[in-house]
C-alpha cells in the first residue's frame, strides 16, 4: 500500500469512528413518563421509562380490553355473551375465563363470575337500593339457580349457559387483568421499568426514576368511603417497597350500605346468596399475575380470614396480607411467606 492509499485508509477510519461517535450521541435517551386517566369506572396511573411517550399505546390497550370484558360497553364480547347474541370469544375473554375456572375450583365455589344476578338483587350492580320485599329467601333461592360456574361452558370460542338468564361478570378480575395487559404491552415496547396501577391493583417491574424500589401503599380500612386518604401516606396501613410484583386488594369497607342496623357488604357469597358477615375488612394478595391476585383477593373476602390463609396456601404461588376487625381496632394477619416479598419501610 503506497502513501496515497494509506492516507485514504486513515481518513476513512477517522470518518467511520466519527460516524460511530455521532451515532452514539444521537441515540435516543430514555425518560420516565406518567399516563393518567379513568377507565372501567375507576382511575389509572402508569409510570414507565421509555424513549418516547406511550400514551396512545396505553389508550389503545385499555380500549381493546374494554371492548372485550366491559359489562357497560354494549358492544363488548362480554355484553354479547350476557345478551345471548351469537358471538365468538376473544383471547382476553378466554384468559379471564381460564383463571376464573381455576379460582372457582380452588376456592370451592367462593369465587364465581356468574354471581351477577345476586349482586344486582342486593343493590350493588345497579344504582337502585333493594326494598326488603325484593330480597326474600324465596327470591334469593330463585336467583341462586342462575348462579354457578359449573352451569356454564366455553366450547369452541362460544359460551354455553344452562339458563339463558345467566350472566358472566369479569369485574372481580378486570382491573388486575387490565394491569397485566398494559404491563405486557410496555414490556413489548422495551420498557424495563414501570409501575401500572388501575383502581389500586398493581404490576411493577424494575425501579423508579430515582433508581430505587417502587413504593406502594396498602390502604387502611375506613368507614367513610375513603374520605381523608391523602397522597402523603395518611390513611395507609403500610407502605411497601417492590421491584417485580403483581398485587391486588379487595375490601368490604367502601362499598356497603345499612338496612336498619344491618350492614350489607358488596361481597356476596355465591354459595349462600347473601352478603358475607365476618371480621375480614380487606385482603391484599400477591401472585404470579395481577389477574390471579385479584381473583384470589375476592375469594379471600368471601371466605373470611381463617379460610383465606388456607386458600392462599393451597394456591401455592400467592401470599396475602389480611386486615381483620377486632372490636374497635384492627389487626394484621399475613401468610407465612409475605414478609419475604418486600422491603418494608
Amino acid at each position: 500500500m503506497n502513501l496515497h492509499q494509506r492516507t485514504i485508509s486513515a481518513l476513512l477510519g477517522v470518518a467511520i469512528c466519527a460516524a460511530l461517535i455521532w451515532g452514539l450521541d444521537e441515540a435516543p435517551k430514555s425518560s420516565y413518563y406518567r399516563s393518567e386517566g379513568r377507565v372501567f369506572g375507576t382511575t389509572y396511573s402508569i409510570q414507565y421509562e421509555a424513549t418516547a411517550p406511550l400514551d396512545d399505546s396505553i389508550t389503545a390497550t385499555l380500549q381493546a380490553f374494554d371492548c372485550s370484558l366491559s359489562m357497560f360497553n354494549p358492544l363488548s364480547t362480554l355484553s354479547a355473551v350476557n345478551q345471548n347474541r351469537d358471538t365468538l370469544t376473544d383471547p382476553l375473554f378466554e384468559a379471564m375465563w381460564a383463571e376464573a375456572a381455576n379460582i372457582y375450583v380452588l376456592s370451592g365455589g367462593a369465587f364465581d363470575i356468574t354471581v351477577a344476578p345476586l349482586v344486582n338483587a342486593w343493590g350493588f350492580g345497579t344504582k337502585r337500593r333493594p326494598q326488603p320485599s325484593d330480597i326474600s329467601p324465596e327470591t334469593i333461592d330463585s336467583l341462586r339457580r342462575l348462579v354457578g360456574f359449573d352451569k356454564v361452558q366455553l366450547i369452541d370460542h362460544r359460551v354455553h349457559k344452562a339458563d339463558p338468564r345467566m350472566m358472566v361478570d369479569g369485574g372481580a378480575v378486570a382491573k388486575g387483568q387490565a394491569c397485566d395487559v398494559v404491563a405486557a404491552m410496555l414490556s413489548r415496547q422495551g420498557c424495563r421499568n414501570y409501575l401500572v396501577e388501575i383502581g389500586g391493583e398493581i404490576v411493577s417491574r424494575g425501579q423508579n426514576s430515582r433508581g430505587d424500589c417502587w413504593h406502594v401503599g396498602i390502604t387502611r380500612p375506613v368507614d367513610n368511603n375513603g374520605e381523608g386518604l391523602t397522597a402523603n401516606g395518611e390513611g395507609l396501613q403500610e407502605i411497601v417497597s417492590v421491584h417485580d410484583i403483581c398485587m391486588a386488594t379487595s375490601g368490604n369497607y367502601r362499598n356497603f350500605y345499612y338496612e336498619g342496623t344491618e350492614r350489607r357488604s358488596h361481597t356476596i357469597d355465591p354459595r349462600t346468596g347473601y352478603p358475607v358477615h365476618h371480621s375480614l375488612l380487606s385482603a391484599t394478595v400477591i401472585s404470579v399475575s395481577c389477574m390471579r391476585a385479584d381473583a384470589l383477593a375476592t375469594a379471600c373476602m368471601v371466605v373470611g380470614a381463617e379460610e383465606a390463609l388456607r386458600l392462599i396456601q393451597r394456591a401455592g404461588n400467592a401470599q396475602c396480607y389480611l386486615i381483620v376487625a377486632e372490636g374497635d381496632s384492627m389487626r394484621v394477619v399475613t401468610s407465612t411467606g409475605w414478609e419475604a416479598q418486600f422491603k418494608h419501610e
